[in-house]
């Protein structure tokens, strides 16, 4: 056997088969129901075209979750699988998904105990829809068919007609890989998930995307400045997210000669911030200075300006300058 699950056959689970698929408790998505899914792990159950009409199926673990009575099957592909796709409709495309099949006689009409990897067609229409599954299955890939597709007729372009519907699944306690889709509840306050960019937490009753620790980075001075005035230390900043908005972050002093006249023009930096780093509107704050506070223009153009005065002395401090970078 190429496909097989644990807990399945009424009897002949071999201890191949248990040690293949995965064990264990998985993360929940209530009292008694299991998250189903694939288990990550280089690319798990991959999809490759492998001729006209043909999509071979590689190796992976998987999930697939029955109703609450049936349980959850752990399964295992140990080879991989090639399926053929029916020819396309006549006028209408259609999707198809690939997907893997518990059969449990004990709780369907289907009198067989099996799992599979399969093709499951849709219907052809003016709008097609991936097809609906029948608990216990698991999507693993949706296949555009479009009219009049055939091995006579070139057959399907791979590249484009799939299109990838693995979700992952995790151990209990565990993150729950990225994958396809993130509209799905958490099953636990104190769960986390990927999100593709960073982790977000399950408070009971939605994902709470969590601040990453983010670096600093200390940018060149323009000829005049020297860093750590007023003992601020080295000027640095990052980009953070704050509230879902991304804002600038400063940090640290700089220092000058010349009382009431900062050097450069009053510009600190010897080159403008990338791109990302400039605010969307020209920003102005109110930054500590020595003899008297003064105006930060943040500006457009990824440069910053000390607006000076006569009362100003040879030192600026960043630390706590924060401006939005968004319009």
């Amino acid at each position: 056997m190429t496909v097989r699950a644990g807990w399945l056959l009424p009897n002949g689970q071999t201890r191949e088969d248990t040690r293949l698929v995965p064990l264990g408790a998985m993360a929940p998505e209530s009292e008694t129901l299991t998250r189903d899914g694939v288990i990550a792990g280089g690319d798990p159950l991959a999809a490759t075209g492998t001729g006209a009409m043909q999509v071979q199926i590689g190796v992976g673990r998987a999930v697939v979750q029955g109703t609450a009575a049936q349980g959850a099957y752990p399964v295992a592909v140990t080879s991989p699988e090639t399926l053929t796709i029916g020819d396309g409709h006549a006028q209408y495309t259609r999707i198809d998904s690939v997907i893997l099949k518990i059969r449990d006689g004990l709780y369907d009409t289907s009198e067989q105990t099996e799992v599979t990897v399969e093709v499951l067609q849709g219907e052809a229409t003016a709008t097609p829809t991936a097809p609906t599954l029948i608990t216990p299955a698991l999507r693993l890939w949706d296949v555009t068919v479009p009219a009049g597709t055939s091995a006579g007729t070139g057959g399907i372009a791979w590249q484009s007609a799939l299109a990838d519907r693995r979700r992952y699944t995790s151990a209990y306690g565990g993150i729950i890989p990225r994958g396809w889709g993130l509209s799905f509840p958490g099953g636990y306050p104190g769960q986390y998930r990927d999100n593709g960019t960073g982790l977000d937490r399950w408070d009971g009753a939605a994902w709470q995307t969590l601040d990453p620790v983010i670096g600093w980075t200390t940018p060149a001075l323009a000829s005049g400045y020297t860093n750590g005035g007023n003992y601020q230390g080295t000027i640095r900043y990052r980009r953070i997210m704050l509230g879902g908005i991304p804002h600038m972050q400063w940090r640290g002093g700089v220092s000058w000669t010349t009382k009431g006249v900062p050097p450069n023009s009053g510009k600190p930096l010897a080159s403008p911030l990338p791109s990302a780093l400039r605010p969307a509107l020209h920003t102005s704050a109110s930054i500590a200075a020595g003899g008297v506070p003064i105006k930060v223009d943040c500006q457009t153009d990824g440069t910053l300006h000390f607006i000076g005065n006569s009362d100003l002395t040879t030192w600026a401090a960043l630390s706590g300058l924060i401006y939005p970078l968004d319009a």
